[in-house]
């Protein structure tokens, strides 16, 4: 089938170059992709792919489900499944081959059982709860439950881990700070513990391009920042200024269905809430908030027609947009650009998050599996 007269494109190559920058940017050179949520809403396993061959040394996800998408795709690389999953799910992460997540004393046993009767044994990290309090065991606890893990025999302790929770807002450095060193303490009690693990990771994109955990010299997983956007949509950065250049990798295109011209004092779209101020040519465009064109964006949203930044006419319906051209002509399929550059100027992903106020993250996310992905490559 053809494809319709919206789509979302995703530049491959941009996204290569910003996971080769960041694994050259982070201290030890050791990143974990983080594709989950089919990778932010770019395409989980084509990113994936693009990930590993830029050096990333393993993926992560959040469901076992996305987990067995990549290794039905032909991907080998090591999986981490990153919070413990429901026992009715561990057969098909043992079996698939992925890293599990563990922090309960439940879900290890739960996960050991179901990896000794299938005769396989399952890779482990450990997640420690170092000032989150999403999920996690607590430091004090982190000692006995990796031994629980150590006393299984069909369970191998591979990794720990913990995530931070403000490191992309400078002004919360002290929590940051203080992640941190729970964390450095725990790799020590593991030590004097005789408990060795291959793998430790802490920064998230914030912290990795922060360098926030660098006298640790840890691996990082990397999340936002491969897919060029920054986690603060507020100062559209990390926390503070880093020494990487990001090129965001989405683009949301269509083109113009329809075309009409309208006298000062119309209106258009549901509730005909904003009356023209002038004569005007309004450009309708297939694309609405089924397919993740927040209705919100009415108000204050614009996009690129011409080079130029246009303003909704009116209301986002569920599948298609009006936007007002003024006086300027425009034809049936000319190219709109709803996210993305087109000649000077361009709209970005924190563009929306402000105006939403959110964050990018939930702008690609919310991109929806009804409009095309095209992959430059």
């Amino acid at each position: 089938m053809a494809q319709r007269w919206a789509w979302a494109e995703v530049d491959l190559q941009a996204l290569r170059r910003n996971v080769e920058a960041i694994v050259a940017n982070t201290t030890t050179h050791t990143v974990w992709a983080v594709v989950k949520a089919d990778a932010y809403g770019h395409g989980a396993v084509e990113c994936a792919r693009v990930a590993l061959d830029a050096g990333a040394i393993g993926l992560c996800v959040a469901l076992v489900d996305e987990g067995v998408t990549l290794r039905r795709a032909g991907i080998a690389a090591p999986i981490l499944v990153m919070s413990e999953q429901p026992p009715e799910q561990h057969r098909h992460l043992v079996g698939n081959g992925l890293i599990a997540t563990v922090y309960n004393s439940e879900s290890i046993a739960a996960l050991g059982a179901t990896a000794e009767d299938m005769n396989i044994v399952c890779s482990v990290h450990l997640k420690v709860d170092t000032g989150m309090h999403r999920a996690g065991v607590a430091p004090s606890n982190a000692v006995a439950r990796a031994r629980e893990v150590l006393n299984h025999p069909w369970l191998s302790l591979d990794g720990v881990f913990s995530h931070l929770a403000t490191a992309d807002d400078a002004s919360r450095n002290d929590v940051t700070e203080s992640q941190v060193r729970a964390f450095a303490a725990v790799l020590n009690d593991l030590k004097d513990a005789d408990i060795e693990v291959e793998h430790r990771h802490l920064e998230n994109s914030a912290g990795a391009l922060r360098h926030v955990a660098e006298v640790l010299r840890l691996e990082c997983r990397v999340g936002i920042a491969m897919y060029g956007i920054a986690g603060d949509a507020a100062s559209n950065s990390f926390g503070s200024p880093v020494g990487v250049q990001l090129e965001p990798a989405m683009s949301l295109k269509a083109k113009v269905s329809h075309v009409q011209v309208l006298e000062a004092g119309e209106a258009v779209s549901y509730g005909l809430r904003r009356p023209l101020a002038s004569r005007s040519t309004i450009a309708t465009v297939p694309l609405g908030y089924a397919d993740g064109v927040r209705r919100a964006l009415w108000e204050r949203g614009e996009v690129l027609i011409g080079g130029k930044r246009r303003r909704f006419a009116g209301v986002v319906t569920m599948d298609q947009v009006l936007i007002d051209c003024g006086a300027d002509s425009v034809q049936v399929g000319d190219d709109v650009v709803l996210l993305g550059c087109q000649g000077p100027e361009e709209v970005s992903a924190n563009e929306w998050a402000r105006l939403l106020g959110t964050i990018g993250y939930e702008v690609t996310c919310g991109i929806s599996a009804r409009v095309p992905r095209t992959y430059l490559r």
